[in-house]
């Protein structure tokens, strides 16, 4: 797969899942909501402070970040790092209508937080072929890149 094929599977994603290291030492994985991308390797997600997966992040901040499309059967999983967002800035760009159901404070919203993922490296694989795509390589494409939501485009 090429990055810009990489980069039409993440776009084209509503979910992905995120992988961490429990307080236990135990491997998890959650599905998340994520249509906030910058490029291909940094992803933004909104949750719950209070969930096991940003508690454990917050400890340890190694996960993995995985996106696929199970009708094409092309898929990428990043290894990397996250840091957990309270700032507003943060929390007011990835705020959607609705989100009051699950942060009745708003942004202000004690557990309300933005998990930023930076991908170090990738695996892809396809019908194709399977590759990696190396830290550089994902810098180098993400240079002139700034987030965007492709939460619209995926509802339209």
């Amino acid at each position: 797969m090429t990055l810009e094929e990489i980069s039409k599977l993440i776009n084209d994603s509503m979910f992905a899942n995120i992988g961490f290291i429990d307080a236990d030492g135990n491997p998890g994985i959650r599905k998340v909501f994520c249509t906030w991308h910058k490029g291909v390797g940094t992803h933004l997600i909104s949750t719950n402070t209070s969930s096991m997966h940003v508690q454990a992040l917050l400890k340890n901040p190694s996960a993995s970040f995985y996106f696929d499309n199970s009708k094409t059967f092309e898929r990428i999983c990043f290894t990397g790092k996250v840091k957990v967002h309270f700032d507003k800035e943060y929390k007011m760009m990835c705020w959607k209508d609705g989100d009051e159901q699950y942060y009745p404070q708003g942004v202000e919203d004690e557990d309300y937080c933005i998990i930023e993922f930076q991908a170090e490296s990738g695996r892809f694989y396809r019908y194709d072929g399977i590759g990696n795509v190396t830290k550089e390589e994902m810098e180098e494409f993400d240079r002139s890149a700034e987030f965007v939501d492709y939460y619209d485009s995926l509802n339209s």
